[in-house]
């Protein structure tokens, strides 16, 4: 489903005049065309490293003295109904219910004390790594993942840098992948959802066809070129090229498809529910899977969202069906970093946009807490087998070492080889941007 020639529309916020060079029609690009979406690689080149990023987001904030920091001292009406567990690193005890994250917490590292959350029920901090509600610069706070794009590229030409599979939900704050910001949406995230996964495949088109639409393209965008006083057309070529690559390639269409994985190993990562619950997400066990898949196979971030933790009533007993899910997809997932040797390479970070209430209310659950909450970190060549920070009594605030969300960004950065207190990138005002405020790597893990 190809649009090859398209009207001139009013220009994007980035100042790229939105042309139909070679439109996907339903890729859930946000309208974008392929060529626009591998303008990324345009200003540094691709790096031919594997560095990547996975970013599994959790709906609703955890609670995080159910998961890394149960308070058994605490009174009853705080303490809850979980039990901890030893692990395999002396002296770190995480909830009963994530027993296979209990045997790897070797290669892992709890945060219990993360700070600075804006109290907002989205994914924006999470993704971006600042507060939607302070003042943004023109263009707004681009996502992690489109600033990898903007800097490094997809490791393979025929990728795309940044991947959101963040699935619909009832409350779509939660669904969002990472917005591209003042970096412009050749920035965004593909996400390739149920009905644009199928336009990726060139139905009734033959290569021979594509090759003369691609003549008939060039053609018409020397004619535009011609005529296009501001400049923007320069370089369409490479990008085109880059943009028919991808559609003759069968590499992000292979990477999409867990059929081609052996069965064994997709047993490891277990089936999960597609339903989606009251305003949550579901819970898609795949996309651990297709998160691995996609950084192998050359993308530099992947965003997911995992079910809903917003447990104002029952906290505990959604915990109990839900942690043992997410214990197996994750641990699934770490496991497959590792003995494919990229643990060093791809970084992993768990979080939610903020922690839940220390007293449990009268319908058995935990309400908004963003004074605190919690967030694991493994692979990237991190010093895990840690534990870092550590709240009160009662878990209601950071007590030793509190870990600003811009921390672990600036850690995440620089795992990626990017120098967060040097990098700065320009906003639509053309005002240098740095990437996080005055924030340096975490100094526990590199």
């Amino acid at each position: 489903m190809l649009t090859i020639l398209g009207q001139r529309q009013n220009g994007y916020c980035d100042g790229i005049s939105r042309r139909s060079f070679l439109k996907i029609g339903g890729l859930a690009l946000g309208g974008l065309s392929l060529p626009q979406i591998l303008r990324a690689e345009a200003n540094s080149g691709v790096r031919k490293s594997h560095k990547a990023i996975i970013m599994i987001f959790l709906p609703g904030g955890p609670p995080h003295q159910d998961f890394f920091d149960l308070k058994m001292d605490a009174p009853a009406e705080v303490r809850g109904e979980f039990r901890p567990i030893r692990t395999n690193v002396p002296g770190i005890e995480i909830c009963e219910h994530l027993p296979l994250l209990a045997k790897m917490m070797d290669r892992c590292v709890p945060i219990r004390s993360i700070v600075g959350a804006s109290g907002a029920h989205d994914a924006f901090e999470c993704v971006t790594g600042h507060r939607r509600n302070r003042q943004q610069p023109p263009g707004g706070w681009p996502a992690l993942g489109s600033v990898l794009s903007k800097l490094h590229g997809a490791a393979h030409p025929a990728m795309p840098p940044f991947v959101g599979l963040s699935p619909k939900m009832g409350h779509m704050p939660w669904a969002e992948s990472g917005p591209p910001g003042f970096l412009g949406v050749a920035h965004a995230p593909f996400k390739p959802d149920g009905e644009g996964k199928a336009d990726m495949v060139l139905n009734g088109v033959t290569l021979d066809r594509l090759g003369d639409r691609r003549a008939l393209l060039t053609g018409f965008d020397h004619f535009r070129r011609e005529a296009d006083a501001s400049g923007m057309m320069d370089g369409v070529d490479r990008f085109n090229d880059q943009a028919f690559g991808v559609l003759t390639s069968s590499r992000l269409m292979e990477a999409l498809d867990i059929s081609k994985e052996d069965p064994k190993v997709r047993e490891r990562y277990g089936k999960g529910d597609p339903k989606n619950r009251n305003d949550g997400g579901p819970k898609l066990m795949e996309h651990f899977l297709i998160a691995r898949r996609l950084v192998e196979a050359g993308s530099r971030c992947v965003t997911l969202a995992f079910s809903r933790w917003d447990h104002h009533g029952g906290n505990f007993d959604a915990c109990r069906q839900d942690m043992p899910m997410l214990d197996q997809g994750l641990t699934a997932l770490l496991d497959d970093l590792y003995h494919r040797g990229l643990e060093k390479d791809v970084s992993v970070v768990v979080w939610g946009e903020f922690g839940r209430t220390p007293k449990i209310n009268k319908d058995a659950g935990r309400d908004h807490w963003p004074n605190v909450s919690c967030a694991l970190l493994a692979g990237g060549g991190m010093r895990t087998g840690q534990i870092i920070g550590s709240t009160d009594r009662l878990g209601a605030e950071a007590k030793d070492r509190p870990v600003h969300f811009q921390e672990v960004f600036a850690t995440l950065y620089n795992r990626l080889g990017i120098d967060v207190s040097q990098t700065t990138l320009p906003d639509l005002s053309g005002r240098p941007q740095y990437l996080v405020d005055h924030y340096s790597p975490m100094s526990e893990l590199i």
